[in-house]
């Protein structure tokens, strides 16, 4: 991605994530972007592209927050990874997840739930390997996207909570 693309897809993130996906007009995400309008239609030529570089963007950055310099020890990981969802929840996530509100927002785009499916599979992937928990990436998902889900209510007692049934999963494995 280039520098300016980069950019454009930062601020497009910033204003789909505060102000959801029907609300900001063309103009508003040309501010969030920094860009001229005819920059921003240049990289990004529709709503819908905007949507996706947002997104995508959103991976990239959600994907480093969880993944990066986690502990090579299983258990360790695991703690690590969920106590990382948490603080990204409490960020970054005002309104929920991102992808699931583009999907909730055009239900019947086969492009966002593509991205939705490839966004959690690769979290799910990402999760079991380095958790030591390859072949177990649904249950690794269930555990993750409920922590996502409870946060807003239980906060530290949610991710507890995941802890508790993601270790149950490591001691069945290493039983």
């Amino acid at each position: 991605m280039t520098d300016t693309m980069t950019k454009i897809a930062a601020g497009l993130e910033r204003a789909f994530a505060e102000r959801g996906f029907a609300e900001p007009s063309v103009e508003d995400l040309r501010d969030a972007a920094g860009v001229s309008l005819r920059t921003l239609y240049k990289y990004v030529p529709s709503r819908a592209d905007m949507v996706l570089a947002a997104l995508e963007h959103r991976h990239t950055r959600y994907l480093a927050h969880l993944f990066d310099g986690l502990p090579d020890a299983p258990a360790a990981a695991l703690d690590v990874l969920l106590d990382r969802v948490g603080a990204w929840m409490a960020t970054e996530t005002a309104h929920g997840c991102l992808f699931h509100g583009a999907v909730a927002a055009e239900p019947g785009s086969v492009r966002l739930r593509e991205v939705l499916g490839r966004h959690k599979a690769e979290v799910a992937r990402r999760a079991a390997a380095s958790t030591g928990l390859e072949g177990h990436e649904i249950e690794l998902s269930v555990i993750m996207e409920g922590l996502t889900q409870a946060w807003s209510l239980h906060r530290d007692a949610a991710i507890a909570s995941a802890k508790r049934l993601g270790h149950g999963l490591l001691s069945r494995e290493a039983a």
